[in-house]
C-alpha cells in the first residue's frame, strides 16, 4: 500500500489547479511588468538587458515556486516585489547599472541573513492570526474591486465573466474561474479586442553584468529594496499561508528566495520574494477542492513561470495583446475566496475585531509612507490598536 506521504504531483494535479497556475502567473507579470520596462527604459537599459532581466526574475520564482511547493507540500507562490519595481523607476538611473547589479546583491544578503538567523519567523510568530486575516482580506481588496472598475470601460465584457462565473459555481464549482476565463476570451475575440499583431516568439539570451558596490546604491537602492521585499512581499506572503491554514515556517522560505536572488542578481534580478496576490490564487478553493493537493497550482504557475522567462522578450507583446479588463477581471473572480475568508476569520474574534478591521483599511487603501507600502502600515496600525485596546482593559 502506497505511504500516505508520498509525493504524486501528477495524481495529485486537476484542471483547476493548472488554471489556477496559470491566472497566478498571469497576474503575477501583469501587475508590474511595465513599472520594469518603464524602469528598464529610463535607466538607458538596452532591450537584452530588460530581457535578462526578467528572465533571471522568471527562472527565480520558477525554480523556487516549484522546489518549495514540492518540498513542503504546501502551495508556496514565489514573485518579484511589485513595490520594488516602482522604487526602480525613480532609482536606477541615478546609479552605474553595475552599482544598481551591486545593489541587488546586497539587498539578497540582507534576506538570506534575516532567514538564516530565524528573526523573521519570530516575528511572523507573534502575528495574532485575526490580524494575519485581516491583512490578506486587505491586500486583496484592491485587486479584487477592480472588476467593477473594469465594468465601466468594458461592460459587456466583464458582465459576461461575471454571470458565467456565477453559473458555473452553481453547476460546477471547480471550473467557475476556468469559465470565465473561457467566456471572457471567446467574447474578447468576437469584440476585436484581441490584437495579436505585435507578437511573435524569441527566445530570452541571459546577460552578464560584473557586479560594483558603491555606498550611493546601497543607500538608494540596496537597504529600500531590501525594506520593501520583507515587509510588502514576505510578511504579507507568509500571512496568506497562515490565513488559509498552511503552517509552513518561513525561515527556509525567506532563506531560499535570498539565495535565489543572490545567484541571479548579475543577470538583472533585482529579487525574488514570496507572493501574496498570486499566491491567495492557488491556496484558494478555486485551486482545489482538495486542501492537501492545492500546492500543485503553485507547481503548475512554476512551470508556467519558467515557459514565460525562457520567451522573455515577447511577454509585452503577449500581455499588451490581452485587454487589461480581461486580466483584471480573471484575477478578481479568482480572489473572491480568499477574500471571504479573510474578512470572516478576521472578525471571528471579538477582542481583536477592531485591531484587524483597522489592519484591513489600511492595508486596502494603498497608502504609501516612506516608501513603504500600505501591508505594512496595515500592521503597525493593527498591532498599535490592538495593544492599545488591551491596555486598556487591564486597567
Amino acid at each position: 500500500m502506497d505511504s500516505p506521504t508520498r509525493l504524486r504531483p501528477l495524481a495529485d494535479t486537476s484542471a483547476s489547479a493548472v488554471v489556477a497556475g496559470f491566472i497566478a502567473m498571469l497576474t503575477g507579470y501583469t501587475s508590474s511588468l511595465v513599472l520594469m520596462f518603464q524602469a528598464g527604459q529610463s535607466a538607458g537599459l538596452s532591450s537584452a538587458q530588460i530581457s535578462s532581466w526578467i528572465w533571471a526574475l522568471s527562472i527565480g520564482m520558477a525554480i523556487c515556486s516549484i522546489g518549495l511547493s514540492l518540498r513542503y507540500r504546501t502551495p508556496i507562490t514565489v514573485a518579484w516585489s511589485t513595490p520594488g519595481a516602482a522604487l526602480l523607476i525613480t532609482s536606477l538611473g541615478g546609479v552605474s547599472y553595475d552599482e544598481a547589479i551591486g545593489a541587488y546583491i546586497t539587498c539578497a544578503v540582507l534576506v538570506v541573513i534575516c532567514g538564516l538567523t530565524g528573526s523573521f519567523e519570530r516575528l511572523v510568530r507573534r502575528l495574532p492570526a485575526s490580524l494575519a486575516a485581516a491583512l490578506l482580506a486587505g491586500i486583496l481588496f484592491k485587486i479584487g474591486s477592480e472588476i467593477f472598475v473594469a465594468a465601466q470601460h468594458h461592460t459587456a465584457l466583464v458582465l459576461a465573466m461575471f454571470f458565467g462565473y456565477l453559473l458555473a459555481k452553481r453547476l460546477a464549482p471547480r471550473y467557475a474561474v476556468l469559465t470565465a476565463l473561457l467566456v471572457g476570451s471567446a467574447l474578447a475575440g468576437v469584440m476585436g479586442l484581441l490584437d495579436f499583431s505585435g507578437f511573435h516568439l524569441q527566445l530570452a539570451v541571459p546577460v552578464w553584468t560584473t557586479p560594483s558596490f558603491s555606498l550611493a546604491a546601497t543607500i538608494s537602492i540596496g537597504i529600500p529594496l531590501f525594506v520593501v521585499a520583507m515587509t510588502s512581499q514576505n510578511m504579507p506572503g507568509i500571512a496568506v499561508l497562515r490565513a488559509d491554514g498552511y503552517q509552513v515556517p518561513a525561515s527556509p522560505l525567506i532563506t531560499t528566495t535570498g539565495i535565489a536572488s543572490l545567484l541571479l542578481a548579475p543577470f538583472g534580478s533585482h529579487g525574488v520574494n514570496l507572493a501574496a496576490i498570486s499566491a491567495a490564487i492557488c491556496t484558494g478553493p478555486h485551486a482545489h477542492e482538495d486542501k492537501h493537493k492545492r500546492y500543485t497550482a503553485a507547481v503548475w504557475c512554476g512551470i508556467f513561470y519558467g515557459i514565460a522567462g525562457t520567451f522573455a522578450a515577447t511577454l509585452a507583446a503577449l500581455f499588451t495583446a490581452l485587454p487589461s479588463a480581461l486580466i483584471l477581471s480573471v484575477a478578481a473572480l479568482a480572489l473572491l475566496g480568499s477574500i471571504g475568508n479573510g474578512l470572516a476569520q478576521a472578525m471571528s474574534a471579538p477582542a481583536e475585531r477592531d485591531a484587524a478591521l483597522i489592519t484591513f483599511m489600511v492595508t486596502a487603501s494603498g497608502m504609501t509612507l516612506l516608501g513603504i507600502g500600505s501591508a505594512f502600515w496595515g500592521l503597525v496600525a493593527g498591532a498599535l490598536t490592538l495593544l492599545i485596546l488591551n491596555w486598556r482593559t487591564r486597567v
